[in-house]
């Protein structure tokens, strides 16, 4: 229900004065679609006369050139139908403008006391606006292809490093193999492990699709598993187990914490369990919350009277884990007896 104005009896008045207030262009158009009135800013926009506009058809205007087929089909068709639309886009070589996208706003006006009909027809210019939005798909469409080249090159990159690594251990491996001196087979079998260890990152990265995180849980697993193939022996079974939460972590870390398990497995390995032990076992458990995680590697051997130090049993590989858990800003526990734990923490878990 409409609320009468007081004191204005010439609705037409009325309507003239809000056409020639509205900014943006507009038009009033009989049911034969013949301009009745025009507002101030569609002629200074189209940079049509008054004198040649009003009274003539929309589709005459200007020679002919608003014998547009969209604006026909909003008119003719759709108008009709619905009454109204918003919204319609139009692109369109507009006369005394050149090539403009306009969205075009119609409403059908039907009387109560007259059978007449009008249509009130309004433009909004938004050629900028299109542009911009072109630019942006333009310049999306670009970066999108620049990550795309660089996420193959990241996977290239990847694949060489992988397979360098490889070709490193097993270089490692033959040499342990040649060399008569103990004590260098066994440092050079040490590398092996250490190289392996990066390697799984890697293999790891190569799965995630050069995604820079790794779940942790399957990382150590396939880790420990491939320690365990290499160095536990025949007679001296040795059950490594994995427990771990479903956290990520980025490759940087990986590789740090990914060391620092070597180490202590390999040591664990070699020195928890001298004499046969049915239940011998290696637990690696990893914790996270947030930015906080608790890395515990332990077993269930003999253990070890002095822990004041870090147990990896001396040398290069105490040197290693003290460095990457510096490096990692955590720091590093050891208790011992029964069996041997080693515990690094970062943050509070």
């Amino acid at each position: 229900m409409t609320t009468p104005i007081p004191g204005i009896e010439d609705a037409q008045t009325l309507a003239q004065a809000i056409v020639e207030t509205i900014h943006e262009p507009l038009v009033v158009l009989d049911a034969r679609f013949r301009v009745l009135l025009a507002s101030r800013a569609f002629y200074a926009t189209f940079q049509v006369d008054p004198a040649q506009t009003v009274g003539r058809l929309l589709y005459d205007l200007g020679d002919g050139q608003w014998n547009i087929p969209a604006l026909r089909l909003l008119l003719e068709t759709i108008i009709p139908e619905h009454t109204a639309m918003d919204g319609f886009e139009v692109d369109h070589d507009f006369p005394g403008l050149g090539r403009r996208t306009m969205l075009l706003n119609a409403r059908m006006v039907v009387y109560d006391t007259s059978p007449n009909t009008t249509i009130l027809l309004a433009f909004t210019d938004i050629t900028a606006r299109r542009v911009i939005e072109r630019e942006k798909a333009d310049l999306l469409e670009r970066t999108e292809e620049l990550l795309r080249q660089k996420q193959i090159l990241l996977q290239e990159m990847q694949h060489r490093v992988a397979n360098s690594l490889q070709i490193i251990a097993s270089i490692l491996l033959i040499k342990a193999r040649a060399v008569t001196s103990e004590e260098t087979r066994d440092h050079l079998k040490d590398a092996h492990q250490r190289v392996l260890s990066v390697a799984e990152v890697q293999s790891h990265l190569h799965a995630s699709g050069g995604l820079d995180r790794i779940a942790v849980g399957s990382y150590l697993t396939k880790l420990c598993d491939s320690l365990g193939a290499s160095m536990i022996a025949d007679i001296q079974p040795i059950d490594i187990r994995v427990i771990a939460d479903d956290g990520m972590i980025g490759s940087d870390k990986a590789v740090s914490i990914g060391l620092i398990v070597t180490e202590l497995v390999i040591n664990a390995i070699k020195y928890a369990f001298p004499e046969p032990q049915a239940d011998a076992h290696v637990q690696v458990r990893y914790e996270s919350a947030g930015e906080a995680w608790s890395l515990v590697v332990s077993d269930n051997g003999v253990g070890k009277a002095d822990i004041a130090a870090p147990a990896t049993g001396g040398g290069l590989g105490t040197a290693i884990v003290e460095a990457l858990v510096r490096q990692l800003d955590a720091h590093i526990e050891v208790a011992s007896r029964p069996g041997m734990t080693v515990t690094i923490r970062h943050g509070d878990v």
